[in-house]
């Protein structure tokens, strides 16, 4: 259930135009802003569905893609509105996460406080301390290793070689013209 979550999280933009306050820019150029965004923080790689995609990738390579997909359900579960989809939801990240018998078992301290009464009543926040545990897991863990795989390398070599390639033939001022203009 949560690997579709990551698999409908998007894919690379079409090409087009995105509007800024200095013009248009085209998505060839926002994605190679994405991918150094990537590298500035595990926040802004989080907060970009292909940056996520590749991430979990990279963790799946490394066994630990349960880690994201916990940290995903968590978001997730903290936008639930009405209570039947919040236990649902409550439920469905204790059994696959957090249970001794889950099937994705995370390593966090402190899954064996969440309890049956917890499960019935839950609020948006219960899962925190958790989802906490794991950001920092991976952010001084697999987020450093990824910044370094092989992976994000030639991803990152691929955009800037497209972004060269790009604008190579444009003369200086056309360059300029079309990066200026409204």
């Amino acid at each position: 259930m949560f690997t579709r979550a990551v698999s409908r999280l998007g894919r690379k933009r079409p090409p087009s135009e995105i509007h800024t306050n200095h013009g248009a820019i085209s998505s060839q150029e926002n994605e190679q802003r994405e991918s150094q965004n990537w590298a500035t923080s595990l926040d802004n790689l989080l907060e970009d569905p292909q940056g996520v995609i590749e991430f979990t990738d990279f963790l799946k390579k490394e066994f630990s893609e349960e880690n994201v997909l916990f940290w995903l359900a968590c978001e997730d579960f903290k936008k639930s509105k009405d209570k039947k989809e919040m236990q649902k939801k409550a439920r469905e990240i204790y059994t696959t996460f957090l249970s001794s018998k889950a099937t994705s078992q995370v390593n966090v301290e402190g899954q064996s406080r969440i309890s049956e009464m917890m499960l019935e009543n839950p609020h948006p926040l219960m899962f925190q301390k958790l989802q906490e545990q794991i950001f920092n897991l991976m952010k001084y863990d697999s987020y450093s290793r990824f910044l370094k795989s092989e992976t994000f390398l030639k991803n990152k070599a691929s955009e800037e070689n497209e972004h060269a390639g790009s604008s190579a033939g444009e003369s200086a001022p056309k360059r300029a013209s079309r990066i200026y203009n409204t």
